[in-house]
């Protein structure tokens, strides 16, 4: 299957501004359909994969693209919660963080999340890796269904 064969919802869950716009610019670029979502804290981010208050009809996303750090509940507690949730946790994480720590690294796969990718500072390279995250999640995998 080709990169972009299918429509992906995809939820970012980032406080940075700037971030947010460059992901959604790298991915409305691709000339694909992309519904893409936004979060900028952990708590919002939950309330938007629950379906809570003001996104009581937010759809289920098939990839969420997670920072790690973020005011209120960080990254590593939303992947934590998403995973532990029997409703939620076949939806696949991608860890998309600036942290090159081991420590995040090793408890990001250990909290089960599906790729740990660091944010490249560059930005053809930040391009190329959300093509490359696209490409794998659009194309390649297997995705559950949307329930």
């Amino acid at each position: 299957m080709l990169s972009g064969s299918r429509s992906l919802v995809v939820l970012i869950v980032d406080d940075d501004l700037g971030d947010v716009m460059l992901v959604r610019e790298a991915l409305e670029g691709l000339g694909v359909p992309r519904e893409i979502h936004v979060a900028r804290d952990g708590d919002e981010a939950l309330a938007f994969l629950r379906r809570e208050g003001d996104h009581a009809g937010a759809p289920r996303p098939d990839i969420v693209l997670l920072d790690l750090n973020m005011p209120r509940v960080g990254g590593h507690e939303v992947l934590t919660l998403v995973k532990a949730d029997e409703e939620l946790k076949s939806i696949p994480v991608v860890v998309f963080t600036t942290s090159t720590a081991v420590e995040d690294i090793r408890a990001s796969y250990a909290s089960h999340a599906n790729a740990y990718v660091t944010k490249p500072v560059a930005l053809d390279e930040l391009f190329a890796a959300v093509r490359h995250i696209d490409t794998f999640f659009g194309g390649i995998a297997c995705l559950p269904t949307r329930g």
